[in-house]
């Protein structure tokens, strides 16, 4: 099969397409046709090795996993001998195990347990844009936010693609939401039911002039007492992403160590979101998404070959939404 290749971490320029062989699955595994797959900045972190604290995970040296890539929707080509859930020829989108060979590629094994079936409504470009993005915002607002109608809600990021999934969660859910965002993409947020947008190029959404009950802050890169200052006194911090920071931990500092040592001392809560794919939410995800209440967004989608053009742009920062490869 025709895949997209990574022998060692670096730039994007490491991806490259090559032929090898398909992937052998286990009992509990789908061999999965793939049609499209997403490009998000966890892509970019996994190809580069950075922050270093990725390659306990990945590979000391040079990535354990030839293939990148997590998020995909695609048609089921196989099913191991446990699989119950999923058929033959059945339209699925869900995300490969991050720790083994991805989605970039024409035929990806994933675990059933992180298999969907995708929502009717959406052509698979849409759909591979929603597992790890959607899951997170999902796991940020409702899991962790616990978000009711009539709270507030500021979603700090809110044209990337967590950030598109988190603002329209929340309005799901009753909140009045914030969202803070570049001016080229404030008309986006608009679109998706922000009730406020705040161009955070001029204006601090963390001034303490207003507070929240839910703040996600996706990207890593403002101090936890900022965050604080504009929660309400038993509020909750959802903390995705790590972007920044040194080379050892980059912006994941904040959640795995301060965070968590700070919220111990404090009346309000300061959370990781972790955003793990799995089967229930996007069962839930499914459900929203088919009654019109969120949608994806894709701003381009590229052939597998300009997969690392793809991871190029998503580096770079202004991707509004998400990119996705067609395969």
């Amino acid at each position: 099969m025709k895949a997209i290749v990574q022998r060692e971490y670096g730039a994007a320029d490491v991806l490259h397409l090559e032929e090898i062989d398909k992937p052998a699955i286990g009992d509990e595994d789908v061999l999965v046709r793939v049609r499209a797959a997403g490009v998000d900045a966890g892509v970019w972190h996994v190809v580069a090795g950075q922050p270093y604290l990725f390659r306990l995970m990945m590979g000391v040296r040079q990535p354990k996993k030839a293939v990148p890539g997590i998020d995909l929707a695609g048609v089921v080509d196989e099913v191991g001998a446990e699989v119950r859930r999923f058929k033959l020829g059945e339209e699925v989108y869900g995300a490969c195990d991050p720790l083994a060979d991805g989605s970039f590629a024409e035929w990806a094994r994933v675990a059933e347990r992180r298999l969907a079936p995708k929502p009717s409504n959406l052509s698979f470009e849409e759909a591979a844009a929603v597992p790890v993005s959607a899951c997170t915002a999902l796991q940020a607002v409702h899991d962790i936010g616990k978000v009711t109608a009539g709270q507030t809600v500021l979603v700090l990021g809110a044209g990337g693609g967590v950030g598109s999934y988190a603002v329209q969660l929340a309005k799901a859910f009753g909140a009045e939401v914030t969202a803070a965002t570049s001016p080229a993409k404030a008309e986006l947020a608009a679109s998706l039911g922000a009730d406020h947008v705040i161009d955070y190029t001029r204006d601090d959404p963390t001034d303490g002039t207003r507070r929240y009950d839910l703040i996600v802050d996706i990207g890593g890169r403002r101090p936890l007492r900022d965050l604080r200052r504009a929660l309400t006194a038993n509020g909750t911090l959802a903390l995705v992403g790590g972007e920044g920071g040194d080379r050892l931990t980059g912006g994941f500092g904040r959640q795995v160590l301060r965070a968590p040592l700070l919220s111990l001392t404090v009346s309000q809560s300061l959370r990781p979101v972790t955003g793990k794919v799995n089967g229930a939410d996007l069962d839930e995800l499914r459900g929203l998404i088919e009654a019109g209440k969120v949608r994806p967004v894709v701003e381009r989608i590229y052939p597998l070959a300009e997969a690392a053009e793809a991871v190029r742009r998503v580096h770079a920062g202004a991707v509004a939404g998400k990119l996705v490869l067609a395969v």
